[in-house]
């Protein structure tokens, strides 16, 4: 079983990696989280994986950080929570504010991941509700606004956001307006920054 992997990082792309190792590239499904947390193609990187082993395929899943991968495996005890569906939470939640959100029995908070659906985000808050004290959490890392646009173009920028959100399942023309929105305030964000301020827009939250 593959619990960590490190190398050179060959592609970065929102929601997915290949890392490079002894002349082997593995392809890594992350949470935009780490994706994030990501240096710049080429650099040498180590991240925490979880393998995931189906019929047709072995998959692997990567976080930057313990608690991103223990969040992911309480999510994946869940029923009807795949790893799709954990990384678009994680994506969208960070493992403290999935805690925060289940400890203030928050449900409406998980409920607005796309995908998730009342049912589900209950059985989240009543199933982890115990549990999710076994996450060790620490402040994330953040990157600052040039390591985390990649040296791309601001229209680069622009594209990988709407590409990013379709990626964790809103509609494409929805995911445009929203990007578009932050876009219109002329402001010079890296790529985490307009993310971020998309996916305000759409859950809402000013």
């Amino acid at each position: 079983m593959i619990a960590t992997l490190s190398g050179k990082l060959k592609l970065r792309d929102p929601g997915r990696l290949i890392i490079t190792t002894a002349g082997v590239g593995y392809e890594v499904f992350v949470p935009l989280s780490t994706y994030y947390r990501m240096p710049s193609v080429g650099a040498e990187v180590e991240l925490e994986v979880r393998q995931v082993v189906r019929e047709d395929a072995l998959l692997l899943y990567g976080f930057a950080s313990p608690a991103e991968k223990q969040a992911f495996d309480l999510l994946m005890g869940i029923q009807h929570v795949g790893p799709k569906l954990a990384l678009a939470i994680l994506s969208v939640l960070a493992p403290e504010d999935l805690v925060a959100a289940i400890s203030h029995d928050d449900v409406e908070r998980i409920d607005a991941v796309p995908g998730v659906g009342a049912k589900v985000a209950e059985r989240i808050v009543r199933e982890l509700r115990d549990k999710v004290k076994e996450l060790k959490l620490s402040a994330p890392v953040r990157m600052d606004s040039a390591a985390s646009s990649n040296g791309h173009a601001q229209g680069s920028l622009i594209d990988d956001a709407v590409s990013a959100l379709i990626n964790l399942g809103y509609k494409p023309a929805e995911a445009k307006r929203a990007v578009d929105a932050v876009d219109a305030t002329d402001e010079k964000d890296g790529l985490e920054s307009l993310i971020r301020k998309s996916l305000a827009i759409i859950l809402g939250e000013k």
